[in-house]
């Protein structure tokens, strides 16, 4: 390993790191300005990669909430909230990009798209929704390779059938067990390829389709074939989620605590921590009261009304959410001393320069464009053409000099040339 640091300020090493085996990670930050260099021959990964966060969430006690989000901005505000790790939401990116429900309309493109905005705008680990790898399983090794370049932490793969849709809603229907197991190998498969440390989370439906049974059996398989996280969909009751837990106890399982009146009873994290549950799902809340504060908000404004001072962020709030006075602050940083109204006045004197060279530019131009020309024949033009004058109307000139003058648009003469000719010359076909 080596390392180097430098700067202005004094600090030992020991104060801002801790050398693990293979690792560095780091301890404090100065506020002096100071730069740090590592390499480390053992490893090419980060230790501080979305994936790796979300697996030391995993290994931590007790029981982790995740909101689920569906833009940027909910992102954002999940981590303003202090949650050290969300979801997004297929349910909520279909209903926010689209208005439309989740029944596999959504693409995998849209859905790649969204996830990226969301995976920029927060620093916190991001576990995808990836519907069903959106095909068989070179769809989905190519889905996965995808969501990790996107910037997620770990990602959900179902068991569904094309067109797939969430889970508490009527009509799921699944795939059968071996091509099930065989894609969250292949999710495997994909991840070792990418030399990634993405978290799979390998989701069965047949709770709904066929029978808890066959969930039961699909989620050991799931973890038998290298899922890290198992979740079973709309489990009916404590003692089907107790079930659940007793499968594959090695392997975290994730609870979905739809809101609203899903088949999964609500249950606080205490209560799922006891039954065997790591990490937790709330798909609708975020999406649900927006909708909900967008309707009120739409309600007063009809009436002539604007929304209670109460019922949303103040005009300063709403700017500091999203940045502004960060920006600010960022941008004295570049700042320069060149005065504004200067700048102003010599593009003014630029662009009036400019114009005047386009403007004669294209006067000269013009001049060269369409020149005059002028076939002047001879003063003493025979005026009886002869026997055969019906035919050649030149038949009467035998030799004779032919003027053809060219003249510009600007009014000078550009050619003057006399051309000695005779009557074969004027022999028409």
């Amino acid at each position: 390993m080596k390392v180097s640091a430098v700067g202005t300020s004094s600090v030992t090493l020991s104060s801002l790191f801790r050398f693990e085996s293979g690792s560095v990670s780091l301890l404090s930050k100065s506020k002096s300005s100071f730069g740090v260099a590592c390499s480390l021959a053992s490893s090419s990964s980060s230790s501080s990669s979305p994936a790796k966060a979300l697996r030391r969430i995993l290994d931590s006690p007790g029981v982790h909430q995740g909101p689920a989000c569906f833009d940027a901005l909910s992102a954002k505000l999940v981590e303003n909230a202090g949650f050290q790790f969300c979801f997004s939401s297929g349910f909520s990116i279909s209903a926010a990009s689209l208005a439309l429900p989740d029944t596999g309309l959504i693409s995998y493109a849209e859905m790649l798209h969204q996830g990226q905005l969301i995976t920029q705008s927060v620093s916190i680990p991001v576990i995808g929704d990836a519907d069903n790898g959106y095909g068989n399983a070179m769809n989905l090794k190519r889905t996965l390779k995808g969501y990790i370049a996107a910037g997620f932490a770990g990602i959900i793969l179902e068991d569904q059938v094309s067109p797939k849709a969430c889970g508490h809603t009527r009509g799921r229907r699944v795939v059968s067990r071996e091509e099930a197991v065989m894609k969250i190998k292949a999710a495997v498969d994909a991840r070792r390829e990418s030399g990634s440390d993405i978290v799979i989370v390998a989701r069965s439906d047949a709770r709904q389709a066929v029978s808890l049974e066959e969930a039961l059996v699909r989620s050991r398989a799931f973890a038998d074939a290298g899922a890290d996280v198992l979740f079973i969909d709309a489990l009916a009751s404590r003692e089907e989620m107790k079930a659940f837990c007793d499968v594959s106890p090695l392997v975290p399982k994730m609870a979905n605590m739809l809101e609203g009146g899903g088949k999964t009873p609500i249950l606080n994290p205490m209560e799922l921590q006891d039954i065997g549950f790591k990490i937790v799902a709330y798909p609708l809340s975020l999406i649900g009261v927006s909708i909900r504060a967008m309707q009120d908000s739409l309600t007063a404004i009809r009436g002539g009304r604007i929304p209670p001072p109460g019922s949303m962020p103040s005009f300063e709030e709403i700017k500091d959410i999203l940045g502004f006075n960060a920006y600010y602050e960022e941008e004295k940083r570049y700042a320069t001393t060149t005065n504004p109204q200067l700048s102003k006045r010599e593009s003014s004197n630029l662009y009036s320069i400019q114009r005047r060279d386009q403007v004669d530019t294209e006067q000269t131009n013009q001049s060269f464009k369409d020149p005059i020309v002028e076939v002047i024949t001879p003063d003493d033009v025979y005026n009886k053409y002869g026997a055969d004058s019906s035919r050649n109307p030149f038949s009467g000139i035998w030799s004779r000099t032919l003027r053809v003058k060219i003249t510009g648009r600007d009014g000078f003469e550009r050619l003057d040339l006399r051309i000695p000719v005779s009557y074969h010359t004027f022999q028409w076909y």
